[in-house]
């Protein structure tokens, strides 16, 4: 089974790779990681899907509380959520092709973002099974190259994986050590 994770890091040199070694050490396999900025100045989000057992998802948010560099976790797996990915596809098509290849990927909603003689390149944004059907489908024509991005994905609704208040001293604290940019945290609500 497939666990996604989201933690809210500080966007700082290193915090990748305390992760990526967190994981390394307890023996957990990523199925895939995305990082990205946030609405927050000094805050990067992880998307980490890992494939496991029933309580992984609970030890790997458990582990990442650990670190210093990790401001908040939540396990998405049973929440509802909004979760996409973004592929590039280089697609072998011949010119006598390029018609049906293009009535193919007007189905998935996917666009054509480069044309060459003998390929094309085929971008995009779904959810990973529809990806998946997409390639597929594509195979046959033969799969030059492809990259994805990994899952990123937001629940749905008021509810929201947010840096949780801090007490004065606690801001003063991350402020002076160069850990958290000055100023006050956003209060979200569920």
């Amino acid at each position: 089974m497939k666990h996604t994770v989201a933690a809210l890091v500080e966007d700082r040199p290193g915090v990748l790779n305390r992760v990526a070694s967190l994981f390394r050490r307890r023996g957990f396999n990523i199925d895939s990681l995305a990082v990205g900025t946030t609405e927050e100045a000094g805050i990067s989000r992880m998307t980490i899907v890992v494939e496991g057992a029933e309580g992984i998802a609970v030890q790997v948010e458990r582990q990442l509380d650990k670190l210093i560099d990790v401001v908040a976790v939540e396990d998405l797996t049973n929440l509802e959520t909004v979760s996409r990915e973004l592929a590039l596809i280089k697609v072998a098509a011949r010119p006598d092709q390029r018609r049906e290849i293009l009535d193919l990927i007007q189905i998935f909603r996917a666009q054509v973002v480069d044309v060459a003689p003998n390929s094309l390149i085929v971008q995009i944004t779904a959810a990973g099974d529809t990806l998946d059907a997409l390639l597929e489908n594509l195979r046959p024509y033969g799969v030059r190259e492809m990259v994805r991005t990994g899952v990123i994905a937001l629940t749905r609704g008021a509810r929201t994986t947010a840096v949780p208040h801090e007490s004065a001293e606690a801001r003063r604290f991350h402020s002076e050590s160069g850990r958290r940019p000055e100023g006050e945290l956003p209060f979200v609500t569920e």
